[in-house]
């Protein structure tokens, strides 16, 4: 889903000016680009992270992606296509949807993986952890399909991802308390859908892992 607008540098914006939250997310796209392409190591990823969303200007922001290309039309690569496109080789594994099950167990997926553009995760008296702070995303929307029951279901997303909560729950509930506050409309989106019975379900929003910071959440 192409922007109109463009990622803030310093050649072509007011340095004084008010930073706004689509601003803050056009940047942190385009560095989730930078980090998928190999133009960044995780660790300066997290850190120009941290900085955009503590920016308050756009001459704090220009420094951040001013020495990446420059795309013209933000992080968007394409109009379905979060990361830098099909010539990342985990495309080549897509098949338009996973499976994720857990019986009496555990099913985590974590690091850098391709969340399809359905994922259907399915739980009996179970525990399953989703890290997407590393995944890419096969489209700029996916939908997670969630039917837990007697189980605890853990969502970990990056900054700059928004969230579409479309759950039903049934003696369940779904925690969003941890969930940074939406950004833009036009900003890569999971949408969460399904049942969730007798089952808790916690959606939170963390910068890239770390052990050290892993271990104070």
């Amino acid at each position: 889903m192409p922007m109109s607008a463009t990622v803030p540098t310093s050649r072509t914006t007011a340095p004084d000016l008010r930073a706004s939250d689509a601003d803050r997310d056009r940047v942190a796209e385009a560095l989730a680009a930078a980090l998928s392409e190999g133009r960044l190591t995780q660790d300066e990823h997290a850190d120009r992270l941290e900085a955009t969303y503590a920016a308050k200007t756009l001459g704090e922001l220009a420094p951040l992606t001013d020495d990446l290309p420059d795309t013209g039309n933000g992080a968007a690569a394409g109009p379905d296509t979060f990361s830098p496109g099909s010539s990342d080789p985990l495309f080549a594994s897509a098949t338009g949807s996973e499976n994720i099950t857990a019986v009496f167990g555990t099913a985590e997926r974590s690091g850098r993986w391709l969340v399809e553009p359905r994922t259907n995760v399915s739980l009996l008296c179970g525990h399953s952890s989703l890290d997407l702070r590393q995944a890419v995303l096969a489209k700029r929307e996916v939908t997670i399909q969630c039917a837990p029951i007697l189980s605890n279901l853990e969502l970990i997303l990056p900054p700059g991802i928004r969230v579409v909560n479309r759950i039903s729950t049934i003696a369940g509930c779904v925690d969003e308390s941890k969930v940074r506050s939406a950004p833009s409309s036009s900003a890569p989106t999971v949408v969460l859908t399904g049942i969730c019975l007798l089952s808790s379900i916690e959606v939170k929003t963390r910068g890239l892992p770390t052990a050290d910071a892993d271990r104070r959440e």
